[in-house]
C-alpha cells in the first residue's frame, strides 16, 4: 500500500506542478518546455528503459542477496550511459553559452539533463519497488517531490526559461537519490566479469524490444506537438501539451500505481508457482486494472468541463477541453496496453508483438498527420495521435487473446465493469451543464458513491472479495474459548 500510496502522492503534486509551471512561463514558453520534456522522456526510453525494466524483472530480495551481479550489471550500464548523456549535454550547454538560456543549444543541453534525471531516478525507483521496500519507495518519491516543487517552481517565477526549469528538474532527481544512497546500496560483493556479460545480454535480449515499442509511443505526442508548433506555433503546442498531460495523467496515474504492485506479484507468482500460475495472476490483474481505469476516463469525461473552469490557467481555457475530448480514448487505450496487456508478453519473455503493435500505431498516426489536419485544423493532431493509439491497442488486443496460447481473461467480470461505468457516466452526464463549482462539488461524490456502490453489491472483478480479505488479515476474529 505505501507504494500505491507514494505514486497517488507523486501524481497529484506532479499535476499542480505542471498547471503552476504553465502559469508562470505562458502557453509558448510552456509549448517549448513541453516539446524538451517528451524529448527528454524519449531520449530516457532509448538509453535507459531497457534496464530499468530489466530491475523489476529479474531483481528482488532474493537476487539482492544471492545474485549480487544482477545489480552489478545495471549499475554499471547506468554508470556508462549516464556519462555519455551528461557529456552530450555539456557540449550542447558550451553551443548555447553565447547566445543565452533561450538558444536551442541551451534547450537541448537541458533536455539531456532532465533524461539523465529522470532515469538515475526512475531505476533507484525501480530497485525500491522491486525489493517490495514500500517505505524506501515512499521515501525517495515524497524527497523528489519536495525538491521538485521547490526547485522547479521557484526557477520558472525567477528565471522564466524552459532550459532553467530542465535544469532544476534533472537537479531534483539526482539530489533525491544522494540524499537517500545509504538504503539503496546492496551488500559489497565481488565482480564476476563473465557474469557481467551474460548479465547484460539478458537484459538486452529481454528489455530492447519493450523500450522499442515504449520509444514508439513517446515519439508519437513528440512528433506531434512538434507538428503543431510548426503548423500552428508554440502556444498551440502549449494548448496541446497542457491536455494531454492532465488527461494522461488522470488515466494513468491509478494505473501506474496497481501496475507497480501487480506486476511484481505476477513476477512473485512465476518465481515461486512457474509460469502457468503467473498467467492467471497476470488475468486476474487485467480485470483489475479495467475495473479501476475505466471509471477514471468516464469520471474524468463528466467533470471535464468543470475542471477547465476551475484548474486550468485561464490562457489554456477553450482549446484545453477541445483537445482532451479527443484525446481520452486514444489514452485510455494506451493505458491498457501499458498496464493490461503488455505484462502478458513481458512475463512470457515474447516481447516482439508489443513492437509490432506499436510501429502499427506510429504508422496510423503518422498518416493521420498528413491527412487530417487539412480538414480539421490542429485538432485533426489530436485525432490522430487517438487513431494510433487505438489501432495499437487492437492489434495487441488481438495478439494476446487470440489463438491456442491466448490469454484466458474473466470476460463476465469485464462486461460488468462496462455496464457499471455505462450507468455511471448516464448519471453523471446532466452534470457536465451546471455551474463548475456546484458540478465537481457533486460529480465526483456521486461518481464514486454510485461506482462503489455497484462494485461492492455485485463484487465486479472480486473487488469487494480483496477489501474483505485485508480487513480480515488485520482485524481477526477472536478465537472463540473452549468450555470445559
Amino acid at each position: 500500500m505505501a507504494v500505491i500510496a507514494a505514486f497517488v502522492l507523486n501524481a497529484g503534486l506532479n499535476f499542480v506542478l505542471g498547471l503552476v509551471i504553465a502559469k508562470l512561463l505562458g502557453p509558448a514558453d510552456f509549448g517549448r518546455f513541453a516539446l524538451a520534456t517528451a524529448g527528454a522522456i524519449v531520449l530516457n526510453t532509448v538509453l535507459f528503459e531497457w534496464l530499468r525494466l530489466s530491475a523489476t524483472r529479474f531483481y528482488s530480495a532474493r537476487v539482492r542477496a544471492n545474485e549480487p551481479w544482477i545489480r552489478h550489471g545495471l549499475d554499471r550500464a547506468y554508470t556508462a550511459l549516464g556519462l555519455v548523456l551528461l557529456a552530450a549535454a555539456l557540449l550542447c550547454a558550451g553551443f548555447g553559452v553565447e547566445a543565452g538560456p533561450e538558444s536551442r543549444g541551451a534547450l537541448l543541453a537541458g533536455t539531456a539533463l532532465a533524461a539523465l534525471g529522470i532515469g538515475v531516478f526512475d531505476y533507484h525507483a525501480a530497485l525500491a519497488r522491486a525489493r517490495f521496500d514500500g517505505g524506501l519507495y515512499f521515501s525517495l518519491v515524497a524527497v523528489k517531490n519536495a525538491v521538485a516543487f521547490t526547485l522547479m517552481a521557484a526557477t520558472a517565477w525567477y528565471l522564466p526559461q524552459p532550459a532553467y526549469v530542465l535544469v532544476a528538474f534533472a537537479i531534483s532527481q539526482c539530489a533525491t537519490v544522494l540524499l537517500l544512497r545509504g538504503p539503496l546500496r546492496d551488500a559489497d560483493a565481488p565482480v564476476h566479469r563473465v557474469r557481467l556479460h551474460e548479465t547484460w545480454r539478458l537484459f538486452m535480449v529481454y528489455g530492447l524490444p519493450l523500450i522499442a515499442a515504449n520509444a514508439a509511443y513517446q515519439v508519437m505526442p513528440f512528433f506531434n506537438r512538434a507538428t503543431i508548433a510548426a503548423q500552428a506555433g508554440f502556444a498551440e503546442a502549449g494548448y496541446f501539451a497542457l491536455a494531454a498531460d492532465v488527461t494522461l495523467r488522470s488515466l494513468s496515474t491509478l494505473g501506474t500505481a496497481l501496475d507497480l504492485l501487480l506486476f511484481q506479484l505476477a513476477v512473485r507468482a512465476e518465481e515461486h508457482h512457474g509460469v502457468a500460475e503467473a498467467e492467471r495472476q497476470v488475468a486476474r490483474n487485467v480485470a483489475t486494472v479495467v475495473a479501476l481505469l475505466l471509471p477514471c476516463a468516464v469520471g474524468f469525461w463528466a467533470v471535464l468541463p468543470a475542471l477547465q473552469a476551475l484548474v486550468v490557467p485561464e490562457a489554456y481555457r477553450g482549446p484545453f477541453a477541445t483537445y482532451a475530448m479527443l484525446l481520452i480514448p486514444g489514452l485510455f487505450c494506451l493505458a491498457m496496453m501499458n498496464f493490461a496487456l503488455n505484462p502478458v508478453f513481458q512475463i512470457r519473455r515474447r516481447t516482439m508483438p508489443v513492437i509490432a503493435a506499436a510501429v502499427l500505431g506510429l504508422a496510423v498516426n503518422g498518416a493521420g498527420l498528413l491527412v487530417l489536419p487539412a480538414y480539421f485544423g490542429p485538432a485533426g493532431i489530436a485525432v490522430a495521435q487517438t487513431a494510433g493509439l487505438a489501432a495499437a491497442f487492437v492489434a495487441l488486443a488481438l495478439r494476446a487473446l487470440t489463438g491456442p496460447d491466448r490469454l484466458r481473461l474473466p470476460w463476465r467480470e469485464i462486461a460488468s465493469v462496462g455496464v457499471a461505468c455505462l450507468v455511471m457516466g448516464l448519471a453523471l452526464a446532466p452534470l457536465r451543464s451546471l455551474p463548475p463549482v456546484t458540478a465537481l462539488a457533486l460529480g465526483v461524490p456521486l461518481g464514486v458513491a454510485l461506482y462503489g456502490a455497484l462494485v461492492w453489491c455485485f463484487d465486479i472483478a472480486g473487488l469487494r472479495s480483496v477489501v474483505e480479505d485485508r480487513f480480515r488479515k488485520r482485524h481477526p476474529a477472536p478465537a472463540e474459548s473452549s468450555t470445559a
